[in-house]
């Protein structure tokens, strides 16, 4: 199977879109290639060519749904709790419809849609931040996943635990945005969910047809 993790932004900002490509076995993560200041064009095609021979599983960051009448999906409060109780800040998880992420909500939708209209390719929305946080002990580092956008240190710490986490052949030089590393981390969410011998730490079920696709990290 082939792992994609896409860091989505806004519609006007394909800058900030990363796209990391692993090929996956129970173990390791094996680096294939990466894009980025990717448009949705840029990730069709890449797609289009990937799912050509092969099982797709895309992990995307962003909302792929939002709740009729506004405000909070029932699967952000959960996963606001789940995230405070790993020590992260609840602001890190927006509802979809804020004026902030409305047009970031937008782009997913549409880029999920249109990557689940080829018969090899399977979507979930992901957390990065949540997706490191419940795999790094809080006593080994956890707080670095709170300033790593924007301390270099806290990047590279991070960096290295994902390499020894089981990411392979990866430059980590490469790995300098936190864009790249969340990219990283949403392969990381979709490889847990995708394999089979292998396990999500947060799971919220798909409910169509509002909420088409399911969240994992």
């Amino acid at each position: 199977m082939i792992i994609v993790g896409i860091d989505l932004s806004g519609p006007a900002n394909h800058k900030d879109t990363a796209v990391t490509v692993f090929k996956s076995d129970e173990h390791f993560l094996q680096f294939d290639q990466l894009l980025t200041s990717a448009s949705d064009d840029d990730i069709l095609s890449l797609i289009t060519c990937l799912s050509e021979k092969n099982q797709v599983l895309v992990g995307i960051d962003a909302p792929l749904s939002y709740q009729d009448g506004g405000g909070d999906r029932e699967l952000d409060k959960e996963l606001r709790e789940f995230a405070k109780e790993l020590g992260m800040k609840p602001g890190s998880i927006m509802p979809p419809t804020l004026t902030k992420m409305i047009y970031l909500t937008a782009r997913g939708m549409k880029l999920a849609s249109m990557l689940t209209s080829f018969t090899n390719v399977e979507v979930i929305e992901v957390h990065p931040g949540a997706t490191l946080a419940s795999r790094i002990p809080k006593d080994q580092g956890r707080e670095h996943i709170l300033f790593y956008k924007h301390s270099p240190d806290s990047l590279k710490w991070i960096v290295d635990w994902m390499v020894s986490f089981g990411l392979q052949g990866i430059q980590t030089d490469f790995l300098t945005t936190s864009h790249l590393v969340d990219a990283c981390a949403a392969a990381i969410a979709a490889w847990d969910y995708g394999h089979p011998n292998r396990h999500s730490y947060w799971v919220y079920d798909s409910l169509p047809p509002h909420h088409p696709y399911p969240f994992s990290c």
